[in-house]
């Protein structure tokens, strides 16, 4: 974790190429300021230092405002269970987990938890694809 509260395992990946998530990134990209992206992860968990800085570079392609990023470093406790900001009020139990949420309303829109068969940013723009054209 970064002085500022960050999580330095979202620091876009240098070699992450844009133009092979083209649809992802233009899905994210039409979020414009509707959503706010609450993510959990630890700097020290092996899944969140593979899968999040692809995440954060998917995010730096689309251009998403760093307003709209919300980092919540979690940490494990000896039984297994995490703690941090967060954890309980949204039943946080692996990581990384990102929570996609309307500005407006709060209503959850989408979840990311810890391992699909596609990154993280693919799988939310394929959550939030059909909700995107009925907000704009």
């Amino acid at each position: 974790m970064s002085d500022d509260g960050r999580l330095t395992t979202m620091e876009p990946d240098p070699v992450w190429d844009e133009d092979s998530y083209e649809e992802t990134v233009e899905t994210l990209r039409d979020l414009d300021d509707d959503v706010v992206f609450k993510i959990w992860g630890g700097d020290w968990c092996k899944d969140c230092r593979s899968q999040l800085p692809a995440f954060g570079a998917a995010l730096e392609a689309a251009e998403i405002s760093e307003d709209r990023i919300e980092h919540n470093p979690t940490e494990k406790e000896d039984d297994g269970s995490k703690t941090g900001p967060g954890v309980e009020e949204y039943g946080i139990e692996y990581i990384p987990t990102v929570v996609v949420e309307d500005t407006e309303t709060g209503e959850e829109l989408a979840r990311f938890v810890e391992e699909e068969d596609v990154p993280i940013a693919v799988y939310l723009a394929d959550e939030l694809d059909g909700q995107v054209t009925t907000t704009n």
